[in-house]
């Protein structure tokens, strides 16, 4: 009998460990690839959750900003004194002041100028 092998040599573990390598390396990556598409799924809907919420709180500000409108009018509010008799009126003209802002580049101008004028009824008014 030729043998030209050793006894008890385990040169047959060589083939099977590359196939039990290939065999996770192939099962690792399906179970990577199948994580990633859940992972994608999730996020997909996480995302169509948010921008239900953002169109959902868009409807709402619009429509807030529509009664802060309506609350704001003037006919609105006079109405709303007519109601409540609370007895307000305009003012008069002569109760009125008019404060004129100077612009910012005044502000760094000369210190000559002076810092109060006078309104319409003779009273110190800053400017």
């Amino acid at each position: 009998m030729g043998r030209n092998r050793k006894n008890g040599s385990a040169t047959w573990l060589v083939p099977g460990a590359k196939a039990a390598l290939i065999c996770l390396l192939l099962g690792g990556s399906a179970i990577g690839y199948v994580y990633q598409k859940n992972q994608l799924v999730e996020l997909g809907r996480q995302i169509q959750k948010s921008e239900q919420q953002l169109k959902g709180y868009s409807e709402s500000n619009a429509r807030l900003q529509r009664s802060l409108l309506t609350l704001q009018s003037s006919v609105y509010l006079e109405n709303r004194i007519r109601v409540l008799n609370l007895g307000l009126v305009q003012p008069a003209q002569s109760q009125i002041l008019t404060l004129v802002e100077a612009p910012a580049s005044a502000l760094n101008a000369p210190k000559s100028q002076p810092l109060f004028a006078e309104n319409q009824l003779g009273r110190p008014m800053r400017k």
